[in-house]
């Protein structure tokens, strides 16, 4: 008489390896969006002959500076626990203020000056707002963005303004390294961006309070640290950042335009959230910033590449923020 045996089924994971693995997210919160880099490129190198074409490659990274920029400020205000809905039409405003002044015959030094000045302004103000009011960062942002759209609108008199200046289209103006690969001075000054941002955040008494503010404002206040004027540092810097990414656009784009990054605020908030930082505050990074970027860059990269039609590739962006969310709540309640 035979005998068979079966093999017992496979266990289904533990409360302990469920709550190891949370720990590893809330631990190592650049590591998920790597992964996820790296599985989007190798489907889309299998799907698309031409994805992985040094000049695709070349262009994917050129689509992620600007966004990648604003999203660097956009890191910064919800590591503290808020949001900046007006990042992009400060941007904007930003790029107007730089194209228009040198059109009308001022120094393109100058230019910059008063639209690197009014875009921090600009931040200040937002900063304030939050600390002395104490009004929601959401609010706050969300009128901003209303009357920073049309500040801009109406400064331009709803017109583009082409770009006359070598020195305002510089970050754009590049060279190809090894005879192949495009690179511009706007990615070098992206990379450096983050590089001292990231110092900035690990390596300083003023990173630190900023992730002491965004975990718990009250703990943070009874330790000692001053909340307010973190907050509107916070608000001072990004608005710094935003006039760079202004300045970088205007290498990207040939003209200022009043009606350009509608849709800036959201992908750099998609990065931010994609690349691991947590909406509630305190938690994230900035290198994981550059990696949502880049995914975001990929993802759309390799769907235009296989002939899908651009709503679907903001369906498909929109479900993997949504996911990303999702996933840092049950890795949240699971290190409980």
């Amino acid at each position: 008489m035979s005998s068979t045996t079966t093999a017992p089924p496979a266990a289904a994971p533990s409360k302990e390896d469920r709550r190891g693995l949370a720990d590893l997210w809330l631990r190592s919160p650049t590591l998920g969006p790597l992964i996820a880099l790296a599985i989007a490129v190798v489907i889309f190198s299998l799907t698309s002959s031409t994805f992985m074409n040094i000049d695709n490659m070349s262009l994917v990274l050129q689509q992620t500076i600007v966004i990648a920029t604003l999203a660097l400020g956009q890191t910064l205000v919800i590591l503290t626990a808020g949001i900046d809905l007006a990042n992009a039409a400060i941007m904007v405003l930003g790029s107007l203020l730089f194209a228009k002044l040198a059109a009308q015959g001022q120094p393109p030094l100058l230019a910059l000056v008063a639209g690197f000045a009014v875009c921090t302004v600009i931040g200040a103000v937002s900063g304030a707002l939050v600390t002395r009011l104490k009004l929601p960062p959401f609010i706050v942002t969300l009128g901003l963005l209303t009357v920073v759209t049309a500040l801009g609108r109406l400064y331009s008199d709803g017109n583009s303004w082409p770009v006359t200046s070598d020195l305002l289209g510089y970050l754009g103006k590049g060279s190809y390294l090894f005879g192949q690969f495009y690179v511009t001075p706007g990615m070098f000054v992206m990379l450096a961006m983050f590089g001292i941002v990231w110092y900035a955040l690990s390596h300083t008494a003023w990173g630190k309070h900023v992730y002491a503010v965004g975990n718990d404002e009250e703990a943070a206040r009874l330790t000692g640290i001053h909340v307010r004027q973190t907050l509107f540092s916070v608000y001072v810097v990004a608005g710094l950042i935003y006039a760079v990414a202004a300045w970088q656009a205007l290498g990207r784009i040939p003209n200022a335009d009043p009606n350009a990054f509608q849709t800036g605020n959201l992908d750099s908030i998609t990065a931010v959230v994609i690349g691991g930082t947590s909406l509630f505050g305190g938690r994230g990074g900035v290198w994981g910033t550059l990696v949502g970027a880049l995914i975001v860059a990929v993802l759309r990269s390799g769907l235009t590449q296989a002939g899908i039609d651009s709503l679907y590739q903001d369906v498909a962006t929109g479900l993997l923020v949504i996911a990303a969310v999702a996933f840092d709540q049950w890795a949240r309640r699971r290190a409980l």
